[in-house]
């Protein structure tokens, strides 16, 4: 099997990094597998770091004629025998590029992030009619494409995005590592979160908690991981400000870290507190650590975390509910105890990357059966 994967995005965050996951899956598995990328961008050059075979375009938007020209050359010489791309937008320029060589190999899309966008006209009707499959990482996600593009409902089918269990495992990682680089103490109850500072994401929330909390409890430590995207330095700011304000002196601002299962085992609560999330892959990955977790009523979350079983869910936005869900897990260890581990359990049931590896791997051989 030989597949041209798809991500032009100048971005790096979640969908970037999956796509260089799943990438590296699939060479594991000895299939080959080549990558359509942005120029210059952040992936590329990732990218390049891991020497993946690379070609790199500079079209990011819609119609790009001459670049699609370029692709319809790339994927005649190569024979590839099917395409997946992670960006809906890459579909305007892989779609005129299969026709262009008349091919009928199977193209999938992994639809990552909603849109709002009402897609059913004549012209998405003819790109989207191309998809052998779309692949929607969460029911919020799958409802979405229903709403939005003209894609009947079995051509859409559930994929989780994906963590390595093995990795992130609390047996394997020292829990006191991070601990002792930051001075936290066996006494302390260590609080985190681990996302980039983006609107949306609840930091105003977890501060707003942590500003109440503190009130209660003296062994309290808050553990923000996480830095600014290109045009987000001013939230960064901001929060950082607002940590200021309500005169913290026991929150961490950790900035980037590559270490992250050694950041999720000094954690003794993960906190989820975003606002709207397609998926999640910060929350499984502390799930996958036995990380007991606080987390957000809303959209892909509800994919992942069990009200009660996992985690406790709290009214999105509200901060004194977040805090309140908190406290019950600051004041019951067996709790936390018993949230973890059940935590660890459906990481591995659901969202396992060699489990999802190989289910993804076998609806491409069928639809490679199933090709006209």
């Amino acid at each position: 099997m030989k597949i041209l994967y798809s991500c032009l995005s100048k971005s790096w965050g979640g969908m970037e990094m999956f796509t260089l996951t799943v990438v590296q899956q699939l060479l594991k598995r000895n299939i080959a597998v080549e990558l359509v990328c942005f120029e210059n961008s952040r992936l590329h050059k990732e990218a390049e770091k891991q020497k993946l075979i690379l070609h790199t375009l500079k079209a990011s938007g819609y119609f790009h004629p001459l670049q699609s020209f370029k692709l319809s050359r790339l994927i005649r010489n190569s024979k590839f025998d099917l395409v997946h791309t992670q960006a809906s937008k890459d579909l305007w320029l892989l779609v005129p590029a299969l026709k262009i060589v008349g091919s009928k190999i199977p193209l999938f899309l992994t639809k990552q992030v909603g849109s709002f966008i009402i897609k059913k006209d004549k012209l998405h009707q003819w790109i989207y009619n191309r998809l052998t499959y779309a692949f929607a990482i969460s029911e919020v996600i799958k409802k979405n494409l229903l709403d939005t593009c003209p894609l009947a409902e079995n051509k859409i089918l559930l994929l989780h995005n994906a963590v390595d269990t093995k990795k992130f495992d609390p047996e394997k990682i020292d829990k006191h590592k991070v601990r002792s680089e930051f001075n936290f103490t066996d006494d302390d109850i260590v609080i985190g979160m681990l996302a980039r500072f983006s609107s949306g994401k609840g930091h105003e929330e977890f501060l707003f908690a942590a500003e109440k909390l503190s009130k209660k409890f003296s062994n309290l430590k808050f553990f923000i991981v996480g830095e600014a995207s290109r045009g987000e330095e001013i939230y960064a700011n901001q929060i950082k400000k607002l940590a200021d304000e309500y005169h913290l002196q026991n929150v961490v601002f950790a900035g980037f870290r590559s270490d992250t299962p050694e950041v999720l085992a000094a954690l003794d609560i993960f906190c989820f507190p975003s606002h709207s999330e397609a998926f999640g892959i910060a929350l499984v990955e502390a799930m996958a650590m036995g990380i007991p977790s606080v987390c957000s009523n809303s959209d892909g979350i509800l994919d992942i975390a069990i009200d009660g079983e996992t985690s406790f869910l709290f009214e999105k936005k509200n901060g004194n509910d977040l805090a309140d869900k908190l406290e019950q897990l600051i004041l019951l260890k067996e709790k936390r105890e018993q949230f973890g581990k059940a935590s660890r359990e459906r990481a591995i049931k659901f969202f396992d990357l060699d489990f999802l590896t190989e289910k993804v791997i076998s609806i491409y051989k069928q639809a490679l059966k199933e090709k006209p």
